[in-house]
């Protein structure tokens, strides 16, 4: 997933209200971003960090800056969740090992009550694949990727409505898309909620899936790479 427009760097001066942050461009100029992200974003927000931004023309858009990376001293960090359906959409169009040899692949699918899956991949003459994908960007512990950041009932909701479907004969698949260049495994932050380690726990063991991926991430543009372990 190449990124629209080039990216611009920039100093966080603060992310407020979840979804603005206040940016100081290069040459001194302060201006308002919106932040794609409704996660705490712990480790990612520091007043002074490295951000980069992405520029927009459209009018229907109340604001002209997105923030899109975080600059690490020693990674990149991709902090639109937005971007993970996309770039995951990117990748199965090519072919994902595991996520292959369907024939039809749809995005946003109502399934559940008042659910939607993020793909729902049939044909081929397999079971109907119901994905889930989920963008990681936490991690306390040096290569070690944790989800989530934050309480999130609707993720546990979605494990809810996965293992639904595994109930009904169908095959249900939770892939945690790394969007850090620094991680090497992932795990679950059941610290920060326990409910949803909780839930995650009766969704594997009714046979939900888990596959994790990292990601390849520069100011041009973000592209999954290659399959991580996941720590129980």
């Amino acid at each position: 997933m190449r990124f629209a427009t080039p990216l611009v760097s920039a100093r966080l001066i603060r992310r407020y209200m979840r979804f603005l942050s206040d940016v100081e461009l290069d040459d001194g100029t302060v201006v308002k971003a919106h932040c794609p992200n409704p996660g705490s974003m712990m480790g990612l927000k520091d007043d002074g960090v490295r951000v980069w931004i992405e520029g927009n023309s459209d009018p229907k858009k109340k604001l002209d800056w997105g923030w899109r990376l975080v600059e690490l001293p020693d990674a990149f960090v991709g902090i639109d969740t937005g971007a993970a359906n996309r770039i995951v959409a990117e990748a199965l169009a090519g072919g994902i090992d595991g996520l292959d040899g369907y024939d039809h692949v749809r995005p946003e699918v109502k399934y559940r009550e008042k659910s939607r899956v993020d793909f729902l991949l049939t044909g081929g003459g397999r079971r109907d694949c119901y994905l889930e994908v989920k963008s990681v960007t936490l991690s306390r512990k040096a290569g070690l990727a944790e989800f989530p950041d934050s309480v999130t009932a609707r993720g546990a909701k979605h494990l809810g409505d996965l293992a639904a479907m595994v109930g009904q004969r169908h095959r249900a698949v939770l892939l945690f898309l790394v969007q850090r260049t620094d991680c090497t495994r992932v795990t679950l932050a059941a610290d920060l909620d326990p409910t949803y380690a909780a839930a995650f726990k009766v969704a594997q063991a009714a046979g939900v899936e888990i596959m994790c991926f990292s990601c390849a991430i520069s100011p041009d543009g973000i592209t999954m790479t290659g399959r991580l372990p996941f720590d129980p």
